[in-house]
Order: C-alpha cells, then structure tokens, then sequence
C-alpha cells in the first residue's frame, strides 16, 4: 500500500503545473527545526523554507499572532489603514536607515518596487540599473532581467529592456557600464543563490562612492540576508555601507508571505498615489506574524547569540573542509548563511551529497552550482548542528 507521501505527490503531480523538482516527502508538521512528513518521519531542518522560518517552524509567539489576528480582521486592502501594518512599519523604520516603507507579498514585489522607485526618482531617460553577475533578485519579468544568471534569463526572451550585469568583483568594470541612462546599481550584500558569496567590504565601499560620484541610487537586495541571517538585523549594519533603498521578504513573516522595502523621506517622495500600489501588501495578518518575529529578533541578546552559534558552526564546517579535502575547498558566509565551497570533484556530486542528506533526514541544499548552503533557523542549537554535521561527515565519507 502506498505511503502518504506517495500519494499526495500521485495526487499533486496531476494538478500542479511542473515548475518544481520536488522531494517526495508530504510535510504535514514542523516544530523548531524539525519538520515531520505524512509517514511520521522526522527531518532536521537547515534550509528554513529556503532562509524563511528563521525563528524555527511554528514559533509559538508567531502563531499566537497569527491566531489572534486572524480571528478580528484578515483583509481590507491599502485603501484604509491597519494597526499591524502600520506597527511593523514603525518597527521596520525604526530599526534601520529608513524613514518611509511600501509593504509587498514576496521579495521580488519588493525589488519590483525598488526598480520603479529608482526610475521614477531618476527621471526621464535615467532607467537603466546595474547588478552584478551570479545575482538573483526574483522571477518576475523585470526581476528575471536584473538577475545576473543567464540560466533564468533562457526561454524568457526579449526581456524588459533597462538592465545589465556587471563582472563580480570588478569594480572598475562596473564604472565604465554606468552612462547617462544609469540610475542605480543593484546587489545582494552576499549573494545567496549565487553561491553564498559575500562582497566584500571595499567592493561595496567602492559600489557606494561611484553612486555618490554618478548621482545613483544604491539598492540593497537584503531579502535573504535580512532580518538577523548574518548575525545583525540587516547585513548592511556590519559591512560600512548604508544603500539608499533596501528591500526585504523571506524571514519576515517566519513563513507568512509578506515584503517591504524601504528608503529616505527625500527618494520616498517620487512615489505619490496612484504610482505603485498592491493589494495584499501588508496584509493584517502577514504584518502581526511579522511584528512578532521582529519583537523576537530585537530582544536583547538573540542576534548576539545568533553571531556566536554562527562561529561555532562556521568552525565545525572548516574542520570538515579540513578532512575532506577532495571535495570541499573551505568555507564562506555570514553570522547563520554559510557554504562549503566544493572542489571540481564536489560539484560533480553535489546534488547527490543533498539527496544522501535528505535519505538520511537532513534538509540543505546545493546553490550556485558550487557549494553546499546551510541556513538552519535562528534558533538552532549547538547540540543540533553537531547532529547535522555529523549526518554530512557520514554522507561526505561515502565520497
């Protein structure tokens, strides 16, 4: 007799249109960092709904949110105001460089927003922005054209016009793209999807001082690295360079979709009403469960202790590059994203070191085509990742 697992995927691969590889496991439970499948079987989590349930699943503070809200009111739309909306915004704001926020439903309806602030603030024949090669900022059309992977790009031909890819790490390479028509450059702090490769801090100091010299906005993508992923509340916090518009998603809502970005008083002022607009944006619910995840992030110590596991954790992945040299060439990342970069050896078996991981109850994944990525919930023990990282040294012994 077939398993639950078994047959809900019979059941959702008839419906569902095929735009996912999907691991044949029906998850019906999570707690912390543990998720559980329809066959009772238990996972250790160190994907986090790809970096989303950064406090763990089912946190109990964001459901009791959840809960609450979703008994008084679940939607009015943007044309009337909300107290959870207008709470995460004063916390957002708060909390950053920021004076003004437009909330969306998913990080590429933040960069969405981002991009058409930027041009409209521009101006008139100013409308071309700059990303960076191995970046990933969305599936929409125009996100899709700012993404530097030319792998998202096929099949979608003539993307939106307006957008270009400098060389990673070049800067002067990405001076001489800037021209008349520029009017931002766009980047991850780390690139997430691209292989967890953080700029580095005179990269971005460089990137920062050609928009101050060029009149350009800079615009970070914080969307995975935001909300305590490295170890502050936002990346930019410890890297020396403050963008002048910033969007997030992800971690925000703990699971809830929910995005924003964020920018100055002065750039805030090209949108006026009837420019950008979204329905769901901040929807009540999604904003509750997001103030309490905020709450959980800003108490006192938790991002401080966030950095310390993630030094813990950061040590443990070199001492196994260490042992496996054949297949892993060091690691990289910040504060609770990180990656064992992989030799040309450890490319060729990637996907399978994943798939072994998940046989085994271990949830990562294989990003950029070079390195195994690891974004465990915030809350992760030092106790959890020494199962992990003991379940890896088995997979990796196999090799």
């Amino acid at each position: 007799m077939a398993s639950g697992n078994a047959l809900l995927k019979e059941r959702a691969d008839k419906v569902f249109i095929g735009t996912y590889a999907r691991y044949p496991a029906a998850m019906v439970k999570g707690e912390g960092c543990r998720l559980t499948d329809s066959s009772g079987r238990e996972y250790l989590d160190f994907l986090s709904g790809i970096a989303v349930c950064s406090l763990g699943h089912c946190h109990p503070e964001v459901t009791a949110a959840i809960q609450s809200q979703a008994a008084r009111l679940v939607h009015v739309s943007n044309l009337y105001y909300t107290e959870p909306q207008t709470e995460l915004a004063e916390i957002l704001v708060g909390r950053s460089f920021a004076d003004k926020i437009f909330m969306a439903n998913s990080g590429a309806e933040a960069n969405e927003a981002a991009i058409k602030l930027a041009r409209i603030h521009a101006g008139e024949g100013r409308y071309e922005i700059i990303s960076l090669s191995g970046s990933f900022h969305g599936r929409t059309l125009a996100t899709v054209a700012a993404t530097g992977q030319p792998k998202f790009h096929r099949g979608f031909e003539p993307l939106p016009e307006g957008f270009c890819h400098a060389p990673f790490d070049d800067l002067a390479a990405l001076e001489k793209m800037v021209s008349g028509k520029t009017c931002a450059i766009l980047c991850e702090p780390l690139q997430g999807e691209g292989g967890v490769r953080p700029l580095g801090r005179e990269y971005l100091a460089g990137i920062r001082a050609l928009c101050d010299n060029h009149d350009l906005l800079l615009i970070f993508d914080e969307i995975q690295t935001g909300l305590g992923r490295t170890g502050t509340l936002f990346a930019y916090e410890q890297l020396g360079v403050t963008p002048d518009i910033m969007t997030l998603a992800k971690a925000l809502g703990n699971g809830l979709p929910i995005g924003a970005m964020l920018t100055t008083a002065e750039i805030a002022q090209s949108f006026v009403p009837g420019t950008h607009a979204s329905t769901f944006g901040g929807n009540p619910v999604a904003s509750a469960a997001a103030v309490a995840t905020m709450r959980v992030l800003t108490e006192d110590g938790f991002l401080e202790d966030v950095m310390v596991r993630g030094d813990y954790f950061r040590g443990e992945l070199q001492k196994l590059a260490a042992e496996y040299p054949s297949l892993l060439s060091g690691v990289r990342g910040l504060g609770m994203i990180l990656a064992l970069m992989l030799t040309e050896e450890g490319i060729d078996a990637g996907t399978d070191i994943v798939n072994s991981m998940f046989d085994r109850g271990f949830l990562m994944n294989f990003a950029g085509n070079a390195v195994l990525r690891f974004v465990p919930p915030l809350i992760v023990t030092r106790e959890e990742i020494d199962t992990f990282l003991d379940g890896l040294a088995d997979v990796l012994s196999d090799y």
